[in-house]
């Protein structure tokens, strides 16, 4: 396909899988109800629940909170095709529609699937290219690893991100396309198209580039500083009901905070003739406001270097992950000092007119709505000072070495990684 072409067939999908999502009360909700504890389940004990969390910790302004939280002990597949045409490595892209899209179709992997999806729970259709990734061929895995998501929503999710190669016996079905990876870098600069599970699992692409070793800090002291914000942070989330989280309430349309902060669960009917079932029911988190993730990236001694935090989320299976320079909802702050911003947020709002990357981007549509961040990566030349431990000047390849681990990297920077590898 041409650029041209892959943005038709996009615009075609797009009419296609039109489908309806209206927001309905909870009582409305086919096959799920709140439990004796206040938890909000599915009827067949599978899919994801919307639970309470109380979480006390030393990182960030609050202290200790009450918040819902989405609890999916599922371990999905995030998978992507990768076949070689003429020379040319092409990934298979899916037209995939999700409830909580802001405008219906992104770019997907091959496979984007939960266990109870591919499991048929549902009852519905099977998942098409499902067992290239459950029974790849011998030697045909180049990425497989297991990533989290959002550690502020989600308690102890994660997903098997994999890039399976595979042969010419693979065929593109009628929602996927063959797309170079220029193809899809060239998307992944427009606004709300490529969607998180693509951007994760393109992080997880090895860059075969060779290896710097005049990063500022080699790659032991990287270590070790991960190893020393994970021991030192302390954070201790205990899952309690959704009926006992302090300063929130549910009403007969809404779970939400009492000031109007964070975000609120609702509950959506969709309907779509495109999906493994034509009609469902289900709860969705939907952020208040709009988000800002933003890389500083600088060279140090001609070697480029983002600067990274170690960031200690309630959700996280190891207590840190190392996040974006700046990772936060401005509107949450609103209420506090303006000492209790977060770092480089002021920094960072006032030099994104002079971006190297510029796009706001959806998160997950299966389990959040209408959730968008502004993604920046943002270029300076001057020595920007490092105000505390908890952030570290890492390079690209350093990087690359993470990701090939699990809980590393959290999923906001490996956005921003596949953005870097686009530059």
């Amino acid at each position: 396909m041409s650029n041209a072409q892959v943005l038709a067939w996009l615009g075609t999908r797009r009419r296609e899988h039109a489908q309806r999502v209206d927001l309905v009360p909870f009582a409305a909700l086919r096959g799920w109800e709140f439990d004796e504890r206040g938890d909000l389940r599915h009827a067949s004990g599978r899919f994801f629940s919307v639970r309470g969390l109380r979480v006390r910790s030393d990182f960030g302004p609050v202290s200790a909170w009450s918040q819902p939280i989405i609890s999916q002990p599922e371990t999905g597949i995030l998978g992507i095709a990768l076949r070689d045409f003429d020379g040319v490595p092409h990934l298979l892209m899916q037209a995939k529609s999700e409830p909580g899209n802001v405008n219906g179709v992104q770019l997907s992997p091959t496979v984007q699937a939960t266990k109870s999806n591919y499991g048929r729970v549902h009852g519905g259709a099977d998942v098409p290219y499902l067992e290239l990734f459950r029974h790849p061929e011998p030697g045909a895995v180049i990425a497989d690893v297991l990533q989290s998501e959002q550690g502020s929503w989600f308690l102890h999710k994660r997903n098997r991100n994999m890039i399976v190669e595979v042969g010419p016996g693979t065929q593109a079905g009628e929602d996927f396309a063959w797309l170079t990876l220029g193809q899809v870098n060239a998307l992944l600069r427009r606004e709300n198209l490529v969607n998180m599970d693509t951007r994760t699992v393109l992080s997880c692409l090895p860059d075969w580039r060779e290896p710097t070793v005049r990063a500022l800090h080699p790659d032991r002291e990287i270590r070790g500083w991960i190893t020393r914000r994970r021991a030192e942070h302390e954070v201790e989330a205990v899952p309690i009901g959704l009926a006992e989280t302090e300063g929130w309430h549910r009403t007969e349309d809404e779970v939400a905070h009492d000031q109007g902060l964070h975000f609120r669960v609702v509950g959506v009917e969709v309907s779509s003739h495109r999906r493994e079932v034509p009609a469902w029911s289900q709860p969705l988190l939907q952020p208040t406001g709009p988000g800002v993730v933003a890389l500083f990236v600088r060279r140090i001694d001609g070697v480029p270097h983002a600067l990274l935090r170690a960031r200690a989320e309630p959700g996280f299976v190891d207590v840190v992950e190392l996040g974006p320079t700046v990772q936060c909802t401005p509107g949450n702050y609103a209420h506090l000092p303006a000492t209790d911003r977060p770092p480089y947020l002021d920094e960072a709002l006032s030099r994104a007119g002079n971006a190297r990357y510029d796009v706001v981007l959806s998160e997950e549509g299966g389990r959040f709505r209408h959730a968008q961040n502004r993604y920046l990566i943002l270029e300076i030349e001057e020595d920007l000072p490092v105000i505390s431990d908890e952030f570290q000047w890492v390079t690209p390849c350093q990087l690359n070495e993470l990701l090939r681990y699990g809980h590393h990297v959290n999923v906001q920077a490996r956005t921003l990684v596949a953005a870097l590898r686009t530059l």
